[in-house]
């Protein structure tokens, strides 16, 4: 979904009386349990209740105003799930004593300059233990080098250019939680190779960093798994574009089979002209944005995304049904859109990968930095849709299998995916089969200056 960018906990296996400590699939492993979460029915995002007393402070860094507002209304959800739920089973211990979780806001209004000033006032005014962050690239670089000049753990959750986590933007600060370009790319291009049909694609993207970022990973993908492949136009339009007539044109005369984007409002521009070809996609699976356009016009999107599972398993139906079921009966404007009905996709890994990050705090013991490093490197995390991440050590970088669906409508879409009435929309055509990209063949870039330096 388009502004998602998420999730997953590491649990601590020293000890069994942890608060979040969970059953251990495998030995040295943490790994998410629903069955350990707190009751979250007085769970409200419009009403978050501050903890009382000394908490763990997290500096969520977002846009909450200005034309990406809806970022920061993802977000504070996810967070504060997270909080609340980890609040209600008593906190953290951390240097020896017992915390709450604190999400505090920091509003960086889509702009560097306002990013840098809510960076450094959730530093140095609120002192904060910990950042996390946030939709852009360009604004996770001013993160980052905030979080090295401070000396503080910065997760960034939800950008995803491969850019800042090479030699030259990589600190040992910064842990990238969210999947790379590189990744999401390398997944689009797989599988197509393997669906070897459709060889004819046109990329449109944002012209900032993620854009050019997301290409560059699908062209270096399809050189690798789909030589035959050819690219037939390129273009990129200004953040935040709302006519892409002009660009739509282009692609109807290059003879294209299907558009490769990251951007999730090109797709009623395209239905509306006449454009029917598949739209292979990061972030063009956003429900309320899918049901202006229905069933017809969502049929066949192909969606590579970070976070998709089942709902075989009593666990998934337990926590897809204790969030829908909040959504139904107390969730008010704006957590009451299509939007929030489900844990999918970017709100599911974000979820999760803020578990992940309690759970690393709570088996350091601390929030110091360096101890914090010294587990999360390397760290392995096992989450309710039975993947796992695992953190590099060299880089920092969470490596772990993707997903791709293409989008069915509702009649098509298999019972295992759904657990009536907790059904997907009925009004769009949305997730049918559900295909794993193993990570060895989406692993993202590692920048050979950084190889070993772990090690070292």
């Amino acid at each position: 979904m388009k502004h998602f960018k998420t999730p997953i906990i590491f649990i601590a296996l020293v000890c069994c009386a942890c608060l979040l400590a969970l059953p251990q699939a495998h030995a040295g492993r943490a790994a998410f349990d629903v069955n350990k979460m707190a009751d979250m029915s007085d769970f409200d995002p419009n009403n978050v209740v501050k903890p009382k007393g000394d908490t763990i402070k997290i500096g969520l860094v977002q846009m909450f105003s200005g034309a990406g507002a809806g970022n920061g209304q993802i977000y504070w959800l996810t967070c504060n799930w997270v909080a609340h739920d980890i609040n209600k089973r008593g906190g953290i211990l951390v240097d020896g004593k017992r915390k709450m979780v604190e999400f505090i806001k920091g509003d960086n209004k889509g702009k560097p300059a306002d990013c840098k000033k809510a960076v450094e006032r959730l530093i140095l005014k609120d002192k904060v233990d910990i950042l996390w962050g946030v939709s852009g690239s360009h604004l996770s670089d001013i993160i980052s080098q905030a979080a090295k000049k401070y000396k503080i753990i910065y997760q960034n959750a939800i950008a995803c250019s491969d850019f800042l986590m090479d030699a030259k933007h990589f600190n040992r600060y910064t842990f990238m939680t969210y999947s790379r370009t590189s990744s999401l790319g390398a997944a689009g291009a797989y599988y197509y190779g393997q669906r070897n049909k459709e060889k004819k694609f046109y990329i449109l993207g944002q012209d900032y960093a993620f854009g050019h970022a997301l290409a560059d990973g699908f062209k270096e993908g399809l050189k690798k798994y789909f030589p035959a492949a050819q690219i037939v136009g390129e273009d990129y339009h200004p953040l935040f574009a709302k006519d892409f007539a002009p660009y739509v044109t282009k692609i109807q005369a290059s003879g294209a089979e299907v558009i490769f984007t990251g951007d999730g409002n090109l797709l009623k521009t395209c239905r509306d002209l006449g454009v029917d070809i598949p739209i292979l996609n990061v972030f063009v699976d956003e429900p309320n944005a899918l049901h202006a356009v229905g069933v017809e016009g969502t049929k066949g999107l192909v969606n590579v995304t970070h976070y998709l599972y089942d709902l075989k398993t009593p666990e998934r139906q337990k926590f897809f049904k204790t969030w829908n079921d909040l959504w139904q009966n107390k969730w008010k404007k704006p957590y009451n859109t299509h939007l929030y009905k489900f844990p999918s996709g970017s709100i599911a890994e974000c979820v999760f990968s803020t578990y992940w990050l309690m759970s690393v705090i709570e088996r350091a013991g601390s929030t110091d930095p360096e101890k914090i490093i010294k587990v999360w490197e390397g760290d392995e995390y096992e989450t309710i849709n039975g993947t796992v991440w695992k953190m590099r050590a060299d880089d920092h970088t969470n490596v772990k299998d993707l997903f791709i669906t293409e989008y069915v409508p509702p009649e098509q879409q298999k019972a295992s995916m759904t657990i009536p009435p907790y059904h997907w929309y009925k009004g769009i055509s949305f997730i049918g089969d559900i295909i794993t990209i193993p990570s060895k063949y989406c692993t993202p870039t590692l920048d050979p200056a950084l190889k070993g330096r772990a090690n070292k």
